[in-house]
C-alpha cells in the first residue's frame, strides 16, 4: 500500500487543471482589476497573499477536488510565487476571501457547488 508520504505532492497535486482562466474579455478584465487592486490596498503587508485563479486544495487528499477561485486573499500568509495553494503547507489556513466573476456560461450548479466548498 501506498500512502501520501511516498509520493510527490507535485504528482498528486498538479499545479495546472487544463482549465482556462477566463470565458471572455470583460471576466478577465475584472479578475484583473480585482486582483491588482487588492495587491495595491494590501501592498506594504507581507503577510497578506493574494492570487488570480490559483488551484486551492484545502486537504492532501485526492479525494476532494480542487476549485481556482478568480480571485482569492489569505490573510496570514506570506506574498509569493506558488504553482498552487496546498493549505496543508500554509500552516493549514484557507483563503478567507474568494472571488467569482460570472460568465454566461456559468451554471446554477456550478457555482452552487463552488459555494459549498468555499463554506
Amino acid at each position: 500500500m501506498v500512502s501520501y508520504l511516498d509520493v510527490d505532492d507535485d504528482l498528486l497535486f498538479p499545479d495546472s487543471d487544463g482549465q482556462p482562466m477566463a470565458d471572455n474579455t470583460e471576466q478577465y478584465e475584472w479578475i484583473v482589476k480585482i486582483k491588482e487592486n487588492l495587491e495595491i490596498i494590501f501592498a506594504d503587508d507581507p503577510k497578506v497573499f493574494i492570487a488570480g485563479d490559483l488551484l486551492w486544495y484545502p486537504l492532501r487528499s485526492t479525494l476532494v477536488s480542487p476549485v481556482a477561485p478568480d480571485v482569492m486573499v489569505a490573510f496570514g500568509r506570506p506574498k509569493g510565487r506558488r504553482g498552487s495553494y496546498r493549505q496543508w503547507q500554509e500552516e493549514n489556513i484557507a483563503p478567507q476571501v474568494v472571488f467569482e466573476i460570472l460568465s454566461p456560461k456559468n451554471t446554477k450548479a456550478e457555482m452552487s457547488r463552488k459555494l459549498e466548498f468555499y463554506d
